[in-house]
């Protein structure tokens, strides 16, 4: 799923917020998020499951985590 990707806004303290972008690179590639233990991992994943980058935040810290899906291929009033 080429065009997959998900921003992350994180609270940076006295500097205000960072953004985060992690996408899928290449087709046939996903972006998968999980929370655990207060972590917020955000995952570019290949068809198999591979895990290929990994991203970590603070759940306490992330304010926004935004899913762009990809956009569909085909026009208006195209089957």
């Amino acid at each position: 799923m080429k065009g997959d990707r998900v921003e992350i806004v994180i609270d940076a303290g006295g500097e205000g917020t960072r953004n985060y972008e992690v996408v899928a690179t290449r087709a046939g590639r996903r972006v998968e998020i999980a929370t655990r233990r207060g972590v917020v991992e955000v995952s570019e994943v290949t068809r198999t499951g591979t895990q290929v980058r990994t991203a970590r935040f603070m759940a306490s810290r992330v304010l926004a985590l935004v899913e762009y899906p990809i956009a569909d291929e085909q026009g208006e009033g195209e089957e």
